[in-house]
C-alpha cells in the first residue's frame, strides 16, 4: 500500500510541476510522468487493460507532443546537459523502482487472475445468447469498459489528426 501512495503522490507532484514549469517541453514530460503514474496506478488496481490502453495513448501523446515542440522551437540546450541528464537519470531510477514494486503485486505465474472468468465461461452461452465467449465477454457483460476504451482511443485519435492537420494549414500560410 505504500507503494500505491508513492506513485500517487509522484503523480501529483508530477502535475503541479507541469503546471508550474515554464518551458514546454519540459511541461509535456511531467504530463507524460503523471500519464505512466496513472497506468501503473490502473495495473496496481489489478486493471491491466485499462493500464495497456493509458500507456499506449501515453506514449502516442508523448512522442506527437516531443516531435511537435522539438520542430517548432530551437533552443541551445548545450548549457544545461549536465542537469538535464541528472534528472533524467533520476527519474529513470523511480521508473524502475515502481515498476519493481508493481511487478510485486502481480499474482504468481499460472495462478488465475480473477475468479469471475468461471462466470461468464459457465453462463455465457445462456445468458447471452452469443455463440463466441469472447465477444459476450467484451460486448455483454463488460459493454461499458470497452465503450470506454474505445473512446480513449478515439479521443487520442481525434487529438493527433487536430495537431496534424493544424500543422499543415500552418505551412501554407
Amino acid at each position: 500500500m505504500i507503494a500505491f501512495y508513492a506513485v500517487l503522490v509522484f503523480m501529483i507532484v508530477s502535475a503541479i510541476i507541469a503546471c508550474e514549469i515554464k518551458d514546454l517541453l519540459g511541461a509535456v514530460i511531467a504530463m507524460g510522468a503523471v500519464g505512466f503514474s496513472q497506468g501503473l496506478l490502473f495495473l496496481m488496481l489489478q486493471a491491466p487493460d485499462l493500464a495497456i490502453t493509458q500507456v499506449v495513448v501515453e506514449v502516442l501523446t508523448l512522442a506527437i507532443f516531443i516531435a511537435a515542440i522539438s520542430r517548432s522551437t530551437r533552443v541551445d540546450t548545450t548549457k544545461h546537459i549536465l542537469p538535464a541528464s541528472i534528472v533524467g537519470i533520476c527519474v529513470l531510477v523511480l521508473v524502475i523502482i515502481g515498476t519493481i514494486q508493481a511487478i510485486g503485486f502481480l499474482p504468481p505465474f499460472g495462478s488465475p487472475l480473477m475468479r469471475v472468468s468461471d462466470f461468464y465461461i459457465k453462463n455465457g452461452l445462456v445468458q447471452t445468447g452469443a455463440p463466441n465467449i469472447i465477444s459476450a465477454i467484451i460486448l455483454d457483460y463488460r459493454g461499458y469498459d470497452t465503450l470506454g476504451e474505445a473512446t480513449v482511443l478515439f479521443t487520442a485519435t481525434i487529438g493527433v489528426l487536430v495537431i496534424l492537420r493544424n500543422r499543415g494549414k500552418q505551412k501554407d500560410k
